[in-house]
């Protein structure tokens, strides 16, 4: 009975709040947005909240992981993810272990707010889609549909801040004693097109188009999948009224992060180590050879593979992986259950199924 008082009174709230905004409106002399507008709107505050908390809550954890991905291995800085934290706070300071977080925060508040969004509709019409094929007007997402409407979310998001992507990994692999290449978000994008070229800011995206398939696409397949299972079986008393409590969402969202990232992991050292080519002053990018002081180039996502197995080795596809998997888990969960909080609080419900 509580609960259902509750939801009538975030029913009541919901329906004051709405109502005052069209009278607002309407006394201004502007029509309202419908509920529609309104929801997107909600929906994608609600993601890009979720992206910029759950990044700068591991953004140390995120740029140790890219300077490991293309440091050079004969001249190693950072053996690991004990030692490069405490290597970059002695040689930076506090500063240092949140650099290239403000790019990031600008990429991808709008990345995570397409992303959510791009699923919720991508869900809406594969749901649609499926009952019509079916015949079943009570059919539900499988975990391949899912699947399929994250990959989508997913290449839609990564397209639309691709250059910023590629700006931030560049931003992030400077350090105190390297040449101050790129003052900032703005410098660096205009000195890219200036000295490379247009084409330059999308240096990695097929690796990237490639690897957010499997990477989003098993996020959000996993994440609803557990969800969904949960309540359908309730272990332990982990549901109470179909729904599932703050501390289990984050574990389903660690679940998922982890095998995303596990799977995609090797297309992501491609795509940074591409990004990277072609930066004359860069202070950490792999050499062709691993002595010369010439920068690595590649022809293309296949050369860059084979050049990074033949001077490394195979393990090299999975350089920063520790402290990317002890950053994924926290990112992750953090990213959905704040994204649902954050909805909850708008008042916009986030079952695709209903």
């Amino acid at each position: 009975m509580a609960s259902e008082d509750v939801k009538r009174s975030e029913s009541a709230v919901t329906t004051i709040v709405n109502l005052a905004e069209e009278a607002k409106f309407a006394k201004e002399g502007v029509q309202a947005p419908s509920h529609a507008f309104l929801s997107i709107c909600k929906s994608l505050v609600a993601g890009g909240v979720a992206g910029g908390v759950s990044r700068s809550a591991v953004a140390p954890l995120e740029r140790l992981k890219i300077l490991l991905q293309v440091q050079n291995p004969h001249g190693i800085k950072y053996n690991g993810t004990i030692q490069g934290l405490k290597y970059i706070w002695k040689t930076e300071g506090f500063r240092g272990m949140f650099k290239g977080n403000g790019t990031n925060c600008a990429r991808i508040i709008p990345n995570s707010a397409v992303k959510f969004f791009s699923y919720e509709e991508a869900s809406k019409g594969i749901l649609y889609l499926y009952r019509q094929q079916s015949g079943n007007e009570d059919a539900q997402l499988t975990p391949l549909l899912r699947l399929g409407a994250g990959a989508c979310a997913g290449i839609i998001a990564m397209s639309a801040t691709y250059p910023m992507d590629m700006v931030r990994g560049r931003l992030t692999v400077q350090t105190e004693m390297s040449p101050r290449h790129y003052r900032g978000i703005f410098h660096a994008l205009t000195t890219v097109l200036r000295e490379e070229g247009p084409r330059a800011l999308y240096k990695g995206w097929l690796p990237s188009v490639i690897g957010v398939v499997p990477y989003v696409g098993l996020n959000f397949a996993v994440y609803e999948s557990l969800k969904d299972w949960l309540i359908k079986i309730r272990p332990f008393g982990l549901v109470e009224d179909s729904e599932l409590g703050v501390t289990t969402k984050l574990a389903c969202g660690a679940a998922a992060g982890t095998v995303g990232q596990t799977v995609a992991y090797p297309l992501d050292v491609i795509r940074r180590r591409m990004q990277m080519a072609g930066w004359k002053d860069a202070a950490s990018v792999v050499t062709g050879d691993g002595n010369s002081k010439a920068p690595l180039e590649y022809t293309g996502m296949v050369d860059a593979f084979r050049k990074t197995v033949r001077y490394e080795g195979f393990g090299a596809l999975y350089k920063g992986l520790v402290p990317n998997s002890v950053k994924v888990v926290p990112s992750i969960a953090i990213a959905f259950v704040t994204y649902e909080l954050v909805k909850d609080v708008l008042g916009v419900e986030l079952r695709i199924s209903d």
